[in-house]
């Protein structure tokens, strides 16, 4: 399929629908334009019958407004990847939509099993990796490697997996596990190292930009020891390619239950203490929200301060959904979409208009 996704395609995905949906619920990031509401694919059962549903899914949100589209190659043991490149591929060869207008992210680190658990997971690591010299013990940390050699080895399969010649975005997932046994100075040798091998597959056309896909790491303090620096690793970028570097994209969680993107000051950026989306503001990264109905737990009951601040939407996975996009400085808000029912309420979402006034009087409240 195509190289990968442009500037001219997705805003042509972006016409496509402005008879239907407010410009609002289009983004920029990084040259690119992408969809508020993008769709994840990190739970269920490793078997074909999810498969099948994920695979409508993609399928129908792409035909609702939603062309940002998230996976890691650990999720579902490699058939995440797989099953949406196969759904791209029937979105192109029916003409829906070109592989221009479609912006597909992955992501790298954890060591994933291929297809289903494997009788016997250490041989499996063994045989698969170690022997042949991808990795060496010392590497992992748990389950987690970011070596170069790794690194690019997973992202050829990555690109295996979804039948692409390019991914738009490709993260480091969540490296900052590593430093529960490494020490800071070496986690951001180990960083910058990382950084060099994407910066070689920016330049070899294999990925458009990549970034950092994490859960706690920038919701953390500066004097917590998994916190992350996003200032840190824009330096690390700028050491490796100069100010043209291509780290451009971070993901971290932000729902009305993990607010601290938004409200916490963790970053330190020019010698003030920020929150993690104004710290992305200010080094030109772009945020996308992960988690943004916490995989369902807030598809259910929400205090009546929600549906006072967001009476526009009726559910409460659509106030959920919409208290994340509506935040200023979201680029995007993932949520896991796995049947045609979720998909349309969740889409239903992109045609209202975003409501920050609604989520700043719900953080004045508190």
């Amino acid at each position: 399929m195509g190289s990968g996704a442009t500037a001219a395609g997705t805003a042509a995905y972006r016409e496509a629908f402005a008879r239907e949906i407010p410009a609002s619920h289009f983004r920029s990031l990084d040259g690119l334009v992408v969809s508020s509401i993008g769709l994840g694919t990190y739970l269920g059962e490793e078997d074909d019958a999810t498969d099948g549903r994920y695979g409508a899914a993609i399928v129908d949100a792409a035909n609702l407004g939603c062309n940002l589209f998230d996976a890691a190659i650990n999720y579902r043991a490699q058939r995440s990847e797989r099953v949406l490149g196969h759904a791209l591929s029937a979105l192109a060869r029916e003409r829906h939509f070109r592989r221009d207008q479609m912006v597909v992210c992955t992501k790298g680190g954890y060591i994933p099993f291929d297809g289903a658990v494997p009788p016997d997971p250490s041989a499996f690591v063994r045989d698969t990796y170690v022997r042949p010299g991808i990795l060496r013990p010392e590497d992992v940390v748990g389950a987690h490697a970011m070596t170069p050699r790794y690194l690019k080895d997973q992202l050829g399969r990555s690109l295996a997996n979804l039948g692409l010649e390019s991914i738009d975005v490709y993260y480091v997932h969540n490296p900052e596990g590593q430093l529960a046994a490494v020490p800071r100075a070496e986690f951001l040798g180990r960083i910058r190292a990382a950084f060099e091998l994407l910066e070689q597959e920016v330049a070899a056309g294999r990925i458009g930009r990549y970034g950092a896909a994490t859960w706690n790491g920038f919701r953390q303090p500066p004097e917590a020891r998994d916190h992350l620096s996003l200032a840190e690793l824009v330096r690390e970028a700028e050491a490796v390619a100069g100010a043209g570097h291509h780290f451009k994209v971070i993901q971290l969680p932000y729902n009305l239950a993990m607010p601290e993107a938004h409200a916490r000051p963790t970053q330190m950026v020019d010698g003030d203490r920020v929150s993690a989306l104004e710290a992305a503001r200010r080094l030109g990264v772009a945020p996308v929200a992960s988690a943004a109905i916490l995989q369902g737990q807030l598809s259910r009951r929400l205090p009546q301060a929600v549906a006072e601040a967001l009476p526009e939407l009726q559910t409460p996975a659509a106030r959920a959904l919409q208290f994340v996009r509506s935040t200023p400085g979201v680029t995007a808000a993932l949520v896991g979409m796995s049947s045609r029912e979720h998909v349309e309420e969740n889409l239903a979402v992109a045609r209202v208009e975003p409501s920050p006034a609604g989520v700043d009087s719900l953080f004045t409240r508190r």
